[in-house]
């Protein structure tokens, strides 16, 4: 019975695991510009994925999506038996790691003392508290049950940072270093989502699941969503530093 739940739960991943979003991220000239929601303090809007309009808010999401990437790649080196999953793991904790030093330093240049993140709605506040419970939730699973919720949430994770990230590209206005911030992590974040994308097809593999999304358009997906996304939170969710 377990096998089998977690066999769906691969498919469902991999039928709606999308590329499209993540492909937009790397080609800034066909994306729509982000839609201010208000002033400072506000938020910003990409195909319904959103980011605050502030600096500062923005980086301390930034800051708690590596944190959490980081925590769950030292849980999945401590839960998990599956080598593609302890590689893609290592690798996020090293990315991250180095992404976070990166954003620090910037914050620090800038004065900025960066906080927990204070969700700035209900539905910020519900996707928080999911995301934390996620967390949870990997802390005690072992093996296939740790390997399947991890990779799927991971998935999930890196295209709502994508959209984030884009967001904030596209309505900030941001110039110089935070300019070049936002492009690198439109580079990078894709790829981490393919990482993701291409670990959890093996596992799929491995359980004998079949499905492909390749045409799916995470686009769509909305920030407030609730179901898994485990990594990358930035203090939103939807439906994946």
């Amino acid at each position: 019975m377990k096998r089998t739940l977690h066999g769906i739960t691969l498919a469902a991943v991999l039928f709606t695991g999308g590329v499209s979003l993540a492909q937009s991220a790397t080609s800034p000239s066909t994306m729509p510009a982000a839609k201010p929601m208000g002033a400072k303090g506000g938020m910003l809007e990409y195909k319904g994925f959103m980011a605050p309009s502030d600096e500062k808010a923005f980086l301390e999401r930034l800051h708690h999506i590596n944190q959490t990437e980081i925590l769950q790649a030292q849980l999945a080196q401590k839960n998990s038996q599956n080598p593609d999953v302890k590689s893609y793991a290592d690798n996020m904790m090293k990315m991250h790691t180095d992404a976070d030093q990166k954003l620090m330093t910037y914050a620090t240049g800038k004065k900025l003392k960066l906080a927990e993140p204070k969700p700035m709605d209900e539905m910020e506040r519900k996707v928080m508290a999911a995301t934390k419970a996620d967390t949870a939730k990997l802390e005690v699973l072992k093996g296939p049950p740790f390997d399947s919720c991890y990779m799927a949430g991971q998935v999930a994770a890196h295209d709502m940072a994508i959209g984030k990230v884009m967001a904030a590209q596209q309505g900030m206005g941001a110039t110089g270093e935070m300019a070049t911030m936002l492009t690198s992590l439109t580079q990078e974040l894709p790829q981490h989502r393919k990482m993701a994308y291409d670990t959890l097809g093996k596992l799929s593999s491995a359980m004998g699941v079949g499905g492909s999304g390749d045409t799916m358009d995470h686009g769509s997906m909305n920030h407030g969503s609730t179901g898994s996304s485990t990594g990358g939170t930035m203090g939103g969710g939807s439906k994946t530093k």
